[in-house]
């Protein structure tokens, strides 16, 4: 079993980056973990819908056939940390399937990328921003791991 995190844009902040690392790090204890930056498209503020469509192809392009996709996206569904560890982290353990995060770009996800995804889901009911997203993404996939091997990381 592998982990990608495939996302649009890049962190050159330096604000996220630390934790973003450790947490990756914590990660790979338990399987291999990729985190890819795509470049967003130059047409976003001119025509979100093109741009929509460019990163969405951007993203699908790099899908591998065996992963399941899971889509980050603000109005997919909510769960809490032992239920997306149960439905998505056991479920590839059990499975040995690979994972596929997929992180749109500022104007969202294009239904081409919706449409491929095994599951949407939402990181909060609030908007956040796509750094953030990463960082409380990969902070719960290491506690789904923690949960599923029964360590004391979670509560």
């Amino acid at each position: 079993m592998k982990v990608r995190i495939l996302s649009i844009g890049a962190d050159k902040s330096g604000l996220f980056e630390p934790a973003i690392a450790e947490y990756l790090k914590r990660i790979r204890r338990y399987v291999p973990v990729e985190l890819v930056e795509l470049p967003p498209s130059k047409k976003g503020g001119i025509d979100p819908q093109r741009a929509r469509e460019e990163e969405g192809q951007s993203l699908l392009s790099r899908l591998k056939d065996s992963e399941r996709v899971v889509v980050l996206d603000e109005r997919g569904d909510l769960m809490g940390s032992e239920a997306f560890s149960r439905e998505i982290v056991q479920d590839a353990m059990n499975r040995g399937r690979d994972l596929a995060f997929l992180i749109g770009g500022a104007e969202g996800h294009s239904a081409a990328v919706r449409s491929r995804a095994d599951r949407i889901l939402a990181l909060s009911p609030l908007t956040l921003a796509h750094r953030l997203a990463r960082l409380v993404l990969v902070e719960q996939l290491y506690r789904g791991f923690a949960i599923a091997r029964g360590e004391p990381y979670h509560k």
